[in-house]
């Protein structure tokens, strides 16, 4: 609901505050005053192009703020908080600014977005019936929003929705995998071919390392050999020649004895025993390199080893870049041709689940396209009996579902095609909504539309329950709209919608907008008392002109007294007592009852 509209330097108007009501708000004034500026006002906070040329003359910038009031849970607090805005009390607070020169700003409760944040959010708190506006539901899919949201059928189009998008799913994993099989089969081939290349060599964790290492000995066996066998004999006597030869094992060994044979302990006990753990080390350093004597220096095993050696570098050069690589790579590959080679029986497993998907899909959108067929034969009748009660007597609305046929038949908002045909007169073709009416028959047209829609939403609702809407006697008005602390979730707001319309019509004009406010927010934009008469508010939009001859426009609230002579301004150009008077009995009967 809209709390507040507030507007500076736009057009003709410097400055100018409105507070609706919460049920219906009128607002009137002569032709040109400007009041075509509060809805300029308006479509820039939802989003509208800013068109620099409307800021005021000598102005630097334009600005427009509403404040709406919202309630827990409506989509518009999720679209604010998806923005990174919070709405404060239930508040929710919408500026534009347009400067002469420059982009225009857009802000959502004191955080800067884009329009088209706005665009979204308004979406879901105002619906403008203009003569520009009109033709924003000759579009099928709003044909189709529309009708949805009079069938109430949320529940069921969220089941289709649910369906829809787990057979897309399926669907596009069986595109994916149909189109990827060729090549599937051909990396399974590759797959086992490299497998079993590696298994005919089958390599082991560490070998090409081992094989390097023995290749090094052999290769250098003669001199390992000359090598070992020197240092063997300097260490171990055994291995010197003649009997007098003494290696270091036994100077060492002779050393310890020789300290051993003072006999003062000490140091030289330390000495000692410091001689036999080297001793101890010695033999063990001679045992050890006595194991590697002995190589053989034949050519034989090194071909052998180099011929293993050259095969293992292969496959590391391919699937390396180490054996433990390789080895690692084969074993994962052999899951990978697993997979590979179920992918015919996976093809078929996805091809019976998107039929089942595709089955569960059919069958919501038959459940959703009922409650549209249903909704759309109410709809059409209570459209007819409200057109013939506004001066368009013999005007209808046929509203078509129709069902598609073949494989292609569902997309993202069901299995039908909506249609709304609107006949402007007996014996006229029923043409598409937006080719067939003038701007003000269109704007009818959605009144009745609004009012049957309520009518539908609210079909547990008695004629008893209505809480007064409309003006008392002394042109103050009831109270407002519904008595609980839920606030109106729409604002409705018609221009031009009592053009071409006169007399007991624009009475019933305006005892069906206030019946439409029991349910929402409505502003109305009118030339009619009989209209205005039904507003629970009423602001009048005029010209003033100071001393120097400057002309500006004003905005202000009529109440008691004031908004009698403003209703009889409106009936015949004046205040005289006989329109007085006329107001008067008019603002007493415009009460719904």
């Amino acid at each position: 609901m809209l709390e507040e509209l507030e507007l500076r330097d736009l057009g003709p108007i410097r400055e100018a505050k409105l507070v609706p009501a919460r049920g219906m708000t009128s607002i009137t004034g002569e032709t040109g005053a400007g009041k075509s500026m509060l809805l300029s006002a308006i479509r820039l906070i939802s989003g509208g192009a800013a068109d620099a040329g409307r800021v005021s003359a000598g102005a630097k910038q334009a600005w427009a703020q509403g404040i709406f009031l919202v309630n827990d849970g409506d989509a518009a607090l999720t679209i604010a908080e998806q923005a990174g805005a919070a709405a404060d009390d239930g508040e929710v607070f919408v500026s534009r600014t347009v400067p002469a020169s420059g982009r225009s700003r857009a802000v959502l409760c004191g955080r800067t977005v884009p329009k088209s944040v706005l665009a979204s959010l308004a979406a879901e708190l105002i619906t403008i019936h203009g003569q520009s506006d009109q033709l924003r539901l000759a579009s099928p899919a709003r044909q189709r929003e529309f009708l949805d949201r009079c069938a109430d059928n949320g529940r069921q189009r969220r089941t289709y929705a649910k369906a829809w998008n787990t057979y897309r799913e399926i669907d596009d994993r069986l595109r994916r995998l149909s189109s990827q099989e060729s090549s599937m089969r051909q990396q399974a081939d590759y797959l086992r071919e490299s497998i079993a290349r590696i298994d005919r060599v089958d390599p082991q964790p560490g070998e090409l390392e081992e094989l390097k290492g023995q290749r090094e000995r052999i290769e250098h066996a003669a001199q390992i050999n000359a090598g070992v066998a020197g240092a063997l004999a300097a260490l171990d006597s055994a291995q010197g020649d003649g009997d007098d030869y003494r290696g270091a094992d036994e100077l060492v060994r002779y050393a310890s004895q020789a300290l051993r044979n003072i006999r003062l302990g000490g140091v030289f006990e330390q000495c000692a025993d410091r001689l036999d753990s080297l001793q101890a080390e010695l033999e063990d350093i001679s045992f050890t390199l006595s194991q590697q004597l002995d190589l053989d220096e034949s050519g034989e095993d090194l071909d052998t080893i180099n011929g293993r050696i050259h095969e293992l570098d292969e496959l590391t050069r391919r699937w390396g870049p180490t054996l433990d690589d390789v080895i690692a790579w084969r074993d994962k590959a052999r899951f990978d041709v697993e997979d590979l080679d179920a992918s015919p029986e996976k093809l078929g497993e996805l091809t019976a689940e998107r039929e089942r998907c595709l089955d569960a899909a059919r069958k919501a959108a038959v459940v959703l396209t009922k409650t549209r067929e249903r909704a759309a034969k109410r709809l059409s009748k209570d459209v007819d009996g409200e057109l013939a009660q506004l001066a368009m007597a013999g005007a209808s609305l046929t509203i078509d579902v129709h069902a598609r046929d073949g494989a292609d038949a569902l997309d993202a908002n069901g299995g039908d095609d909506v249609e709304f045909l609107f006949t402007p007169f007996k014996g006229s073709p029923a043409l598409a909504m937006g080719k067939s009416a003038s701007g003000g028959e269109l704007s009818r047209l959605m009144l009745a539309l609004e009012l049957s829609c309520a009518g539908e939403r609210a079909s547990g609702e008695t004629d008893g329950a209505e809480s007064g809407t409309g003006s008392a006697d002394d042109g103050t008005g009831s109270a407002d709209g519904a008595a609980d602390d839920t606030v109106p979730s729409m604002t409705f707001i018609f221009d031009e919608v009592d053009a071409g319309v006169g007399g007991k019509a624009a009475v019933e004009l305006g005892r069906r907008l206030a019946r439409l406010a029991r349910h929402a927010q409505v502003i109305v934009v009118t030339h009619l008392p009989q209209v205005a008469s039904w507003a629970d508010s009423q602001f009048v939009v005029g010209k003033s002109e100071d001393g120097d001859g400057v002309v500006s426009t004003h905005v202000r609230e009529v109440i008691g007294d004031a908004r009698t002579e403003e209703i009889a301004r409106m009936l015949d150009g004046s205040t005289t007592p006989t329109s007085l008077e006329h107001a008067r009995e008019l603002l007493a009967a415009s009460r719904l009852t």
